[in-house]
């Protein structure tokens, strides 16, 4: 009797580590259902290292996720949707851009708040991007010397 006690006191315990860890996962990434925002999109030029559950950045401090991304067929941009937290207001003039955490870190998505005195509201498109930058197309440039500002300028 006491084999088949053990035996439920353990089992009750992994479940509830189990259910903790859930929970903890559910906070980490931003899926419970206590996350509420409004929704903004934006079209780049490049996406790249940017996918659902990357980081929307106001000044260094997560606001955001994003949570569509998705190909335009007809101006063949990249569009993505993301959720900003309520209470966070972004200035209508706003600049979004694909930044780096550093030569190792990933990418994320960072709002450059403008100055105009009205506000995006839910479902507005911010209109001012900048795409992500290829870090080997850099180092090509760079290995390869090809400068072409300074040809155009000699000419």
């Amino acid at each position: 009797m006491s084999e088949n006690i053990t035996e439920t006191l353990v089992g009750g315990a992994v479940l509830a580590a189990a259910v903790g860890f859930l929970f903890y996962a559910g906070q980490a990434t931003g899926f419970s259902a206590g996350n509420s925002g409004y929704p903004l999109t934006a079209s780049f030029r490049s996406l790249e290292g940017i996918s659902v559950g990357t980081d929307v950045r106001l000044a260094g401090v997560k606001i955001g996720t994003v949570t569509e991304v998705a190909l335009d067929t007809e101006t063949y941009r990249a569009s993505a949707e993301f959720t900003v937290a309520s209470g966070i207001d972004i200035p209508d003039d706003s600049a979004v851009a694909i930044s780096s955490e550093g030569l190792l870190g990933g990418n994320f998505v960072e709002v450059m708040p403008g100055g105009s005195p009205f506000y995006l509201a839910s479902g507005d498109e911010i209109e001012f991007t900048q795409g992500s930058i290829s870090l080997i197309s850099l180092l090509m440039k760079f290995v390869s010397g090809d400068d072409s500002s300074d040809s155009a300028a000699g000419q």
